[in-house]
């Protein structure tokens, strides 16, 4: 079963962005999106944040290589 995460807690796992950045994010591709949980409540799913995470890891490391 995939584990969720709130907005309030990708600040523990090093996601800072504001809600509405997020929200852009989103909308461009660029963040995996929410999962609708209840009446105006969103999560994330841990297991895209994860690949988000490291993608970034992924981009710094390309670029430092080139």
């Amino acid at each position: 079963m995939p584990v969720l995460i709130p907005f309030s807690g990708l600040r523990a796992v090093g996601i800072t962005y504001s809600k509405p950045h997020l929200w852009r994010l989103e909308r461009a591709g660029k963040f995996p999106k929410r999962v609708p949980t209840g009446p105006a409540r969103y999560a994330y799913v841990a297991s895209e944040i994860d690949d988000y995470i490291a993608g970034l890891i992924a981009a710094r490391d390309a670029a430092q290589a080139a």
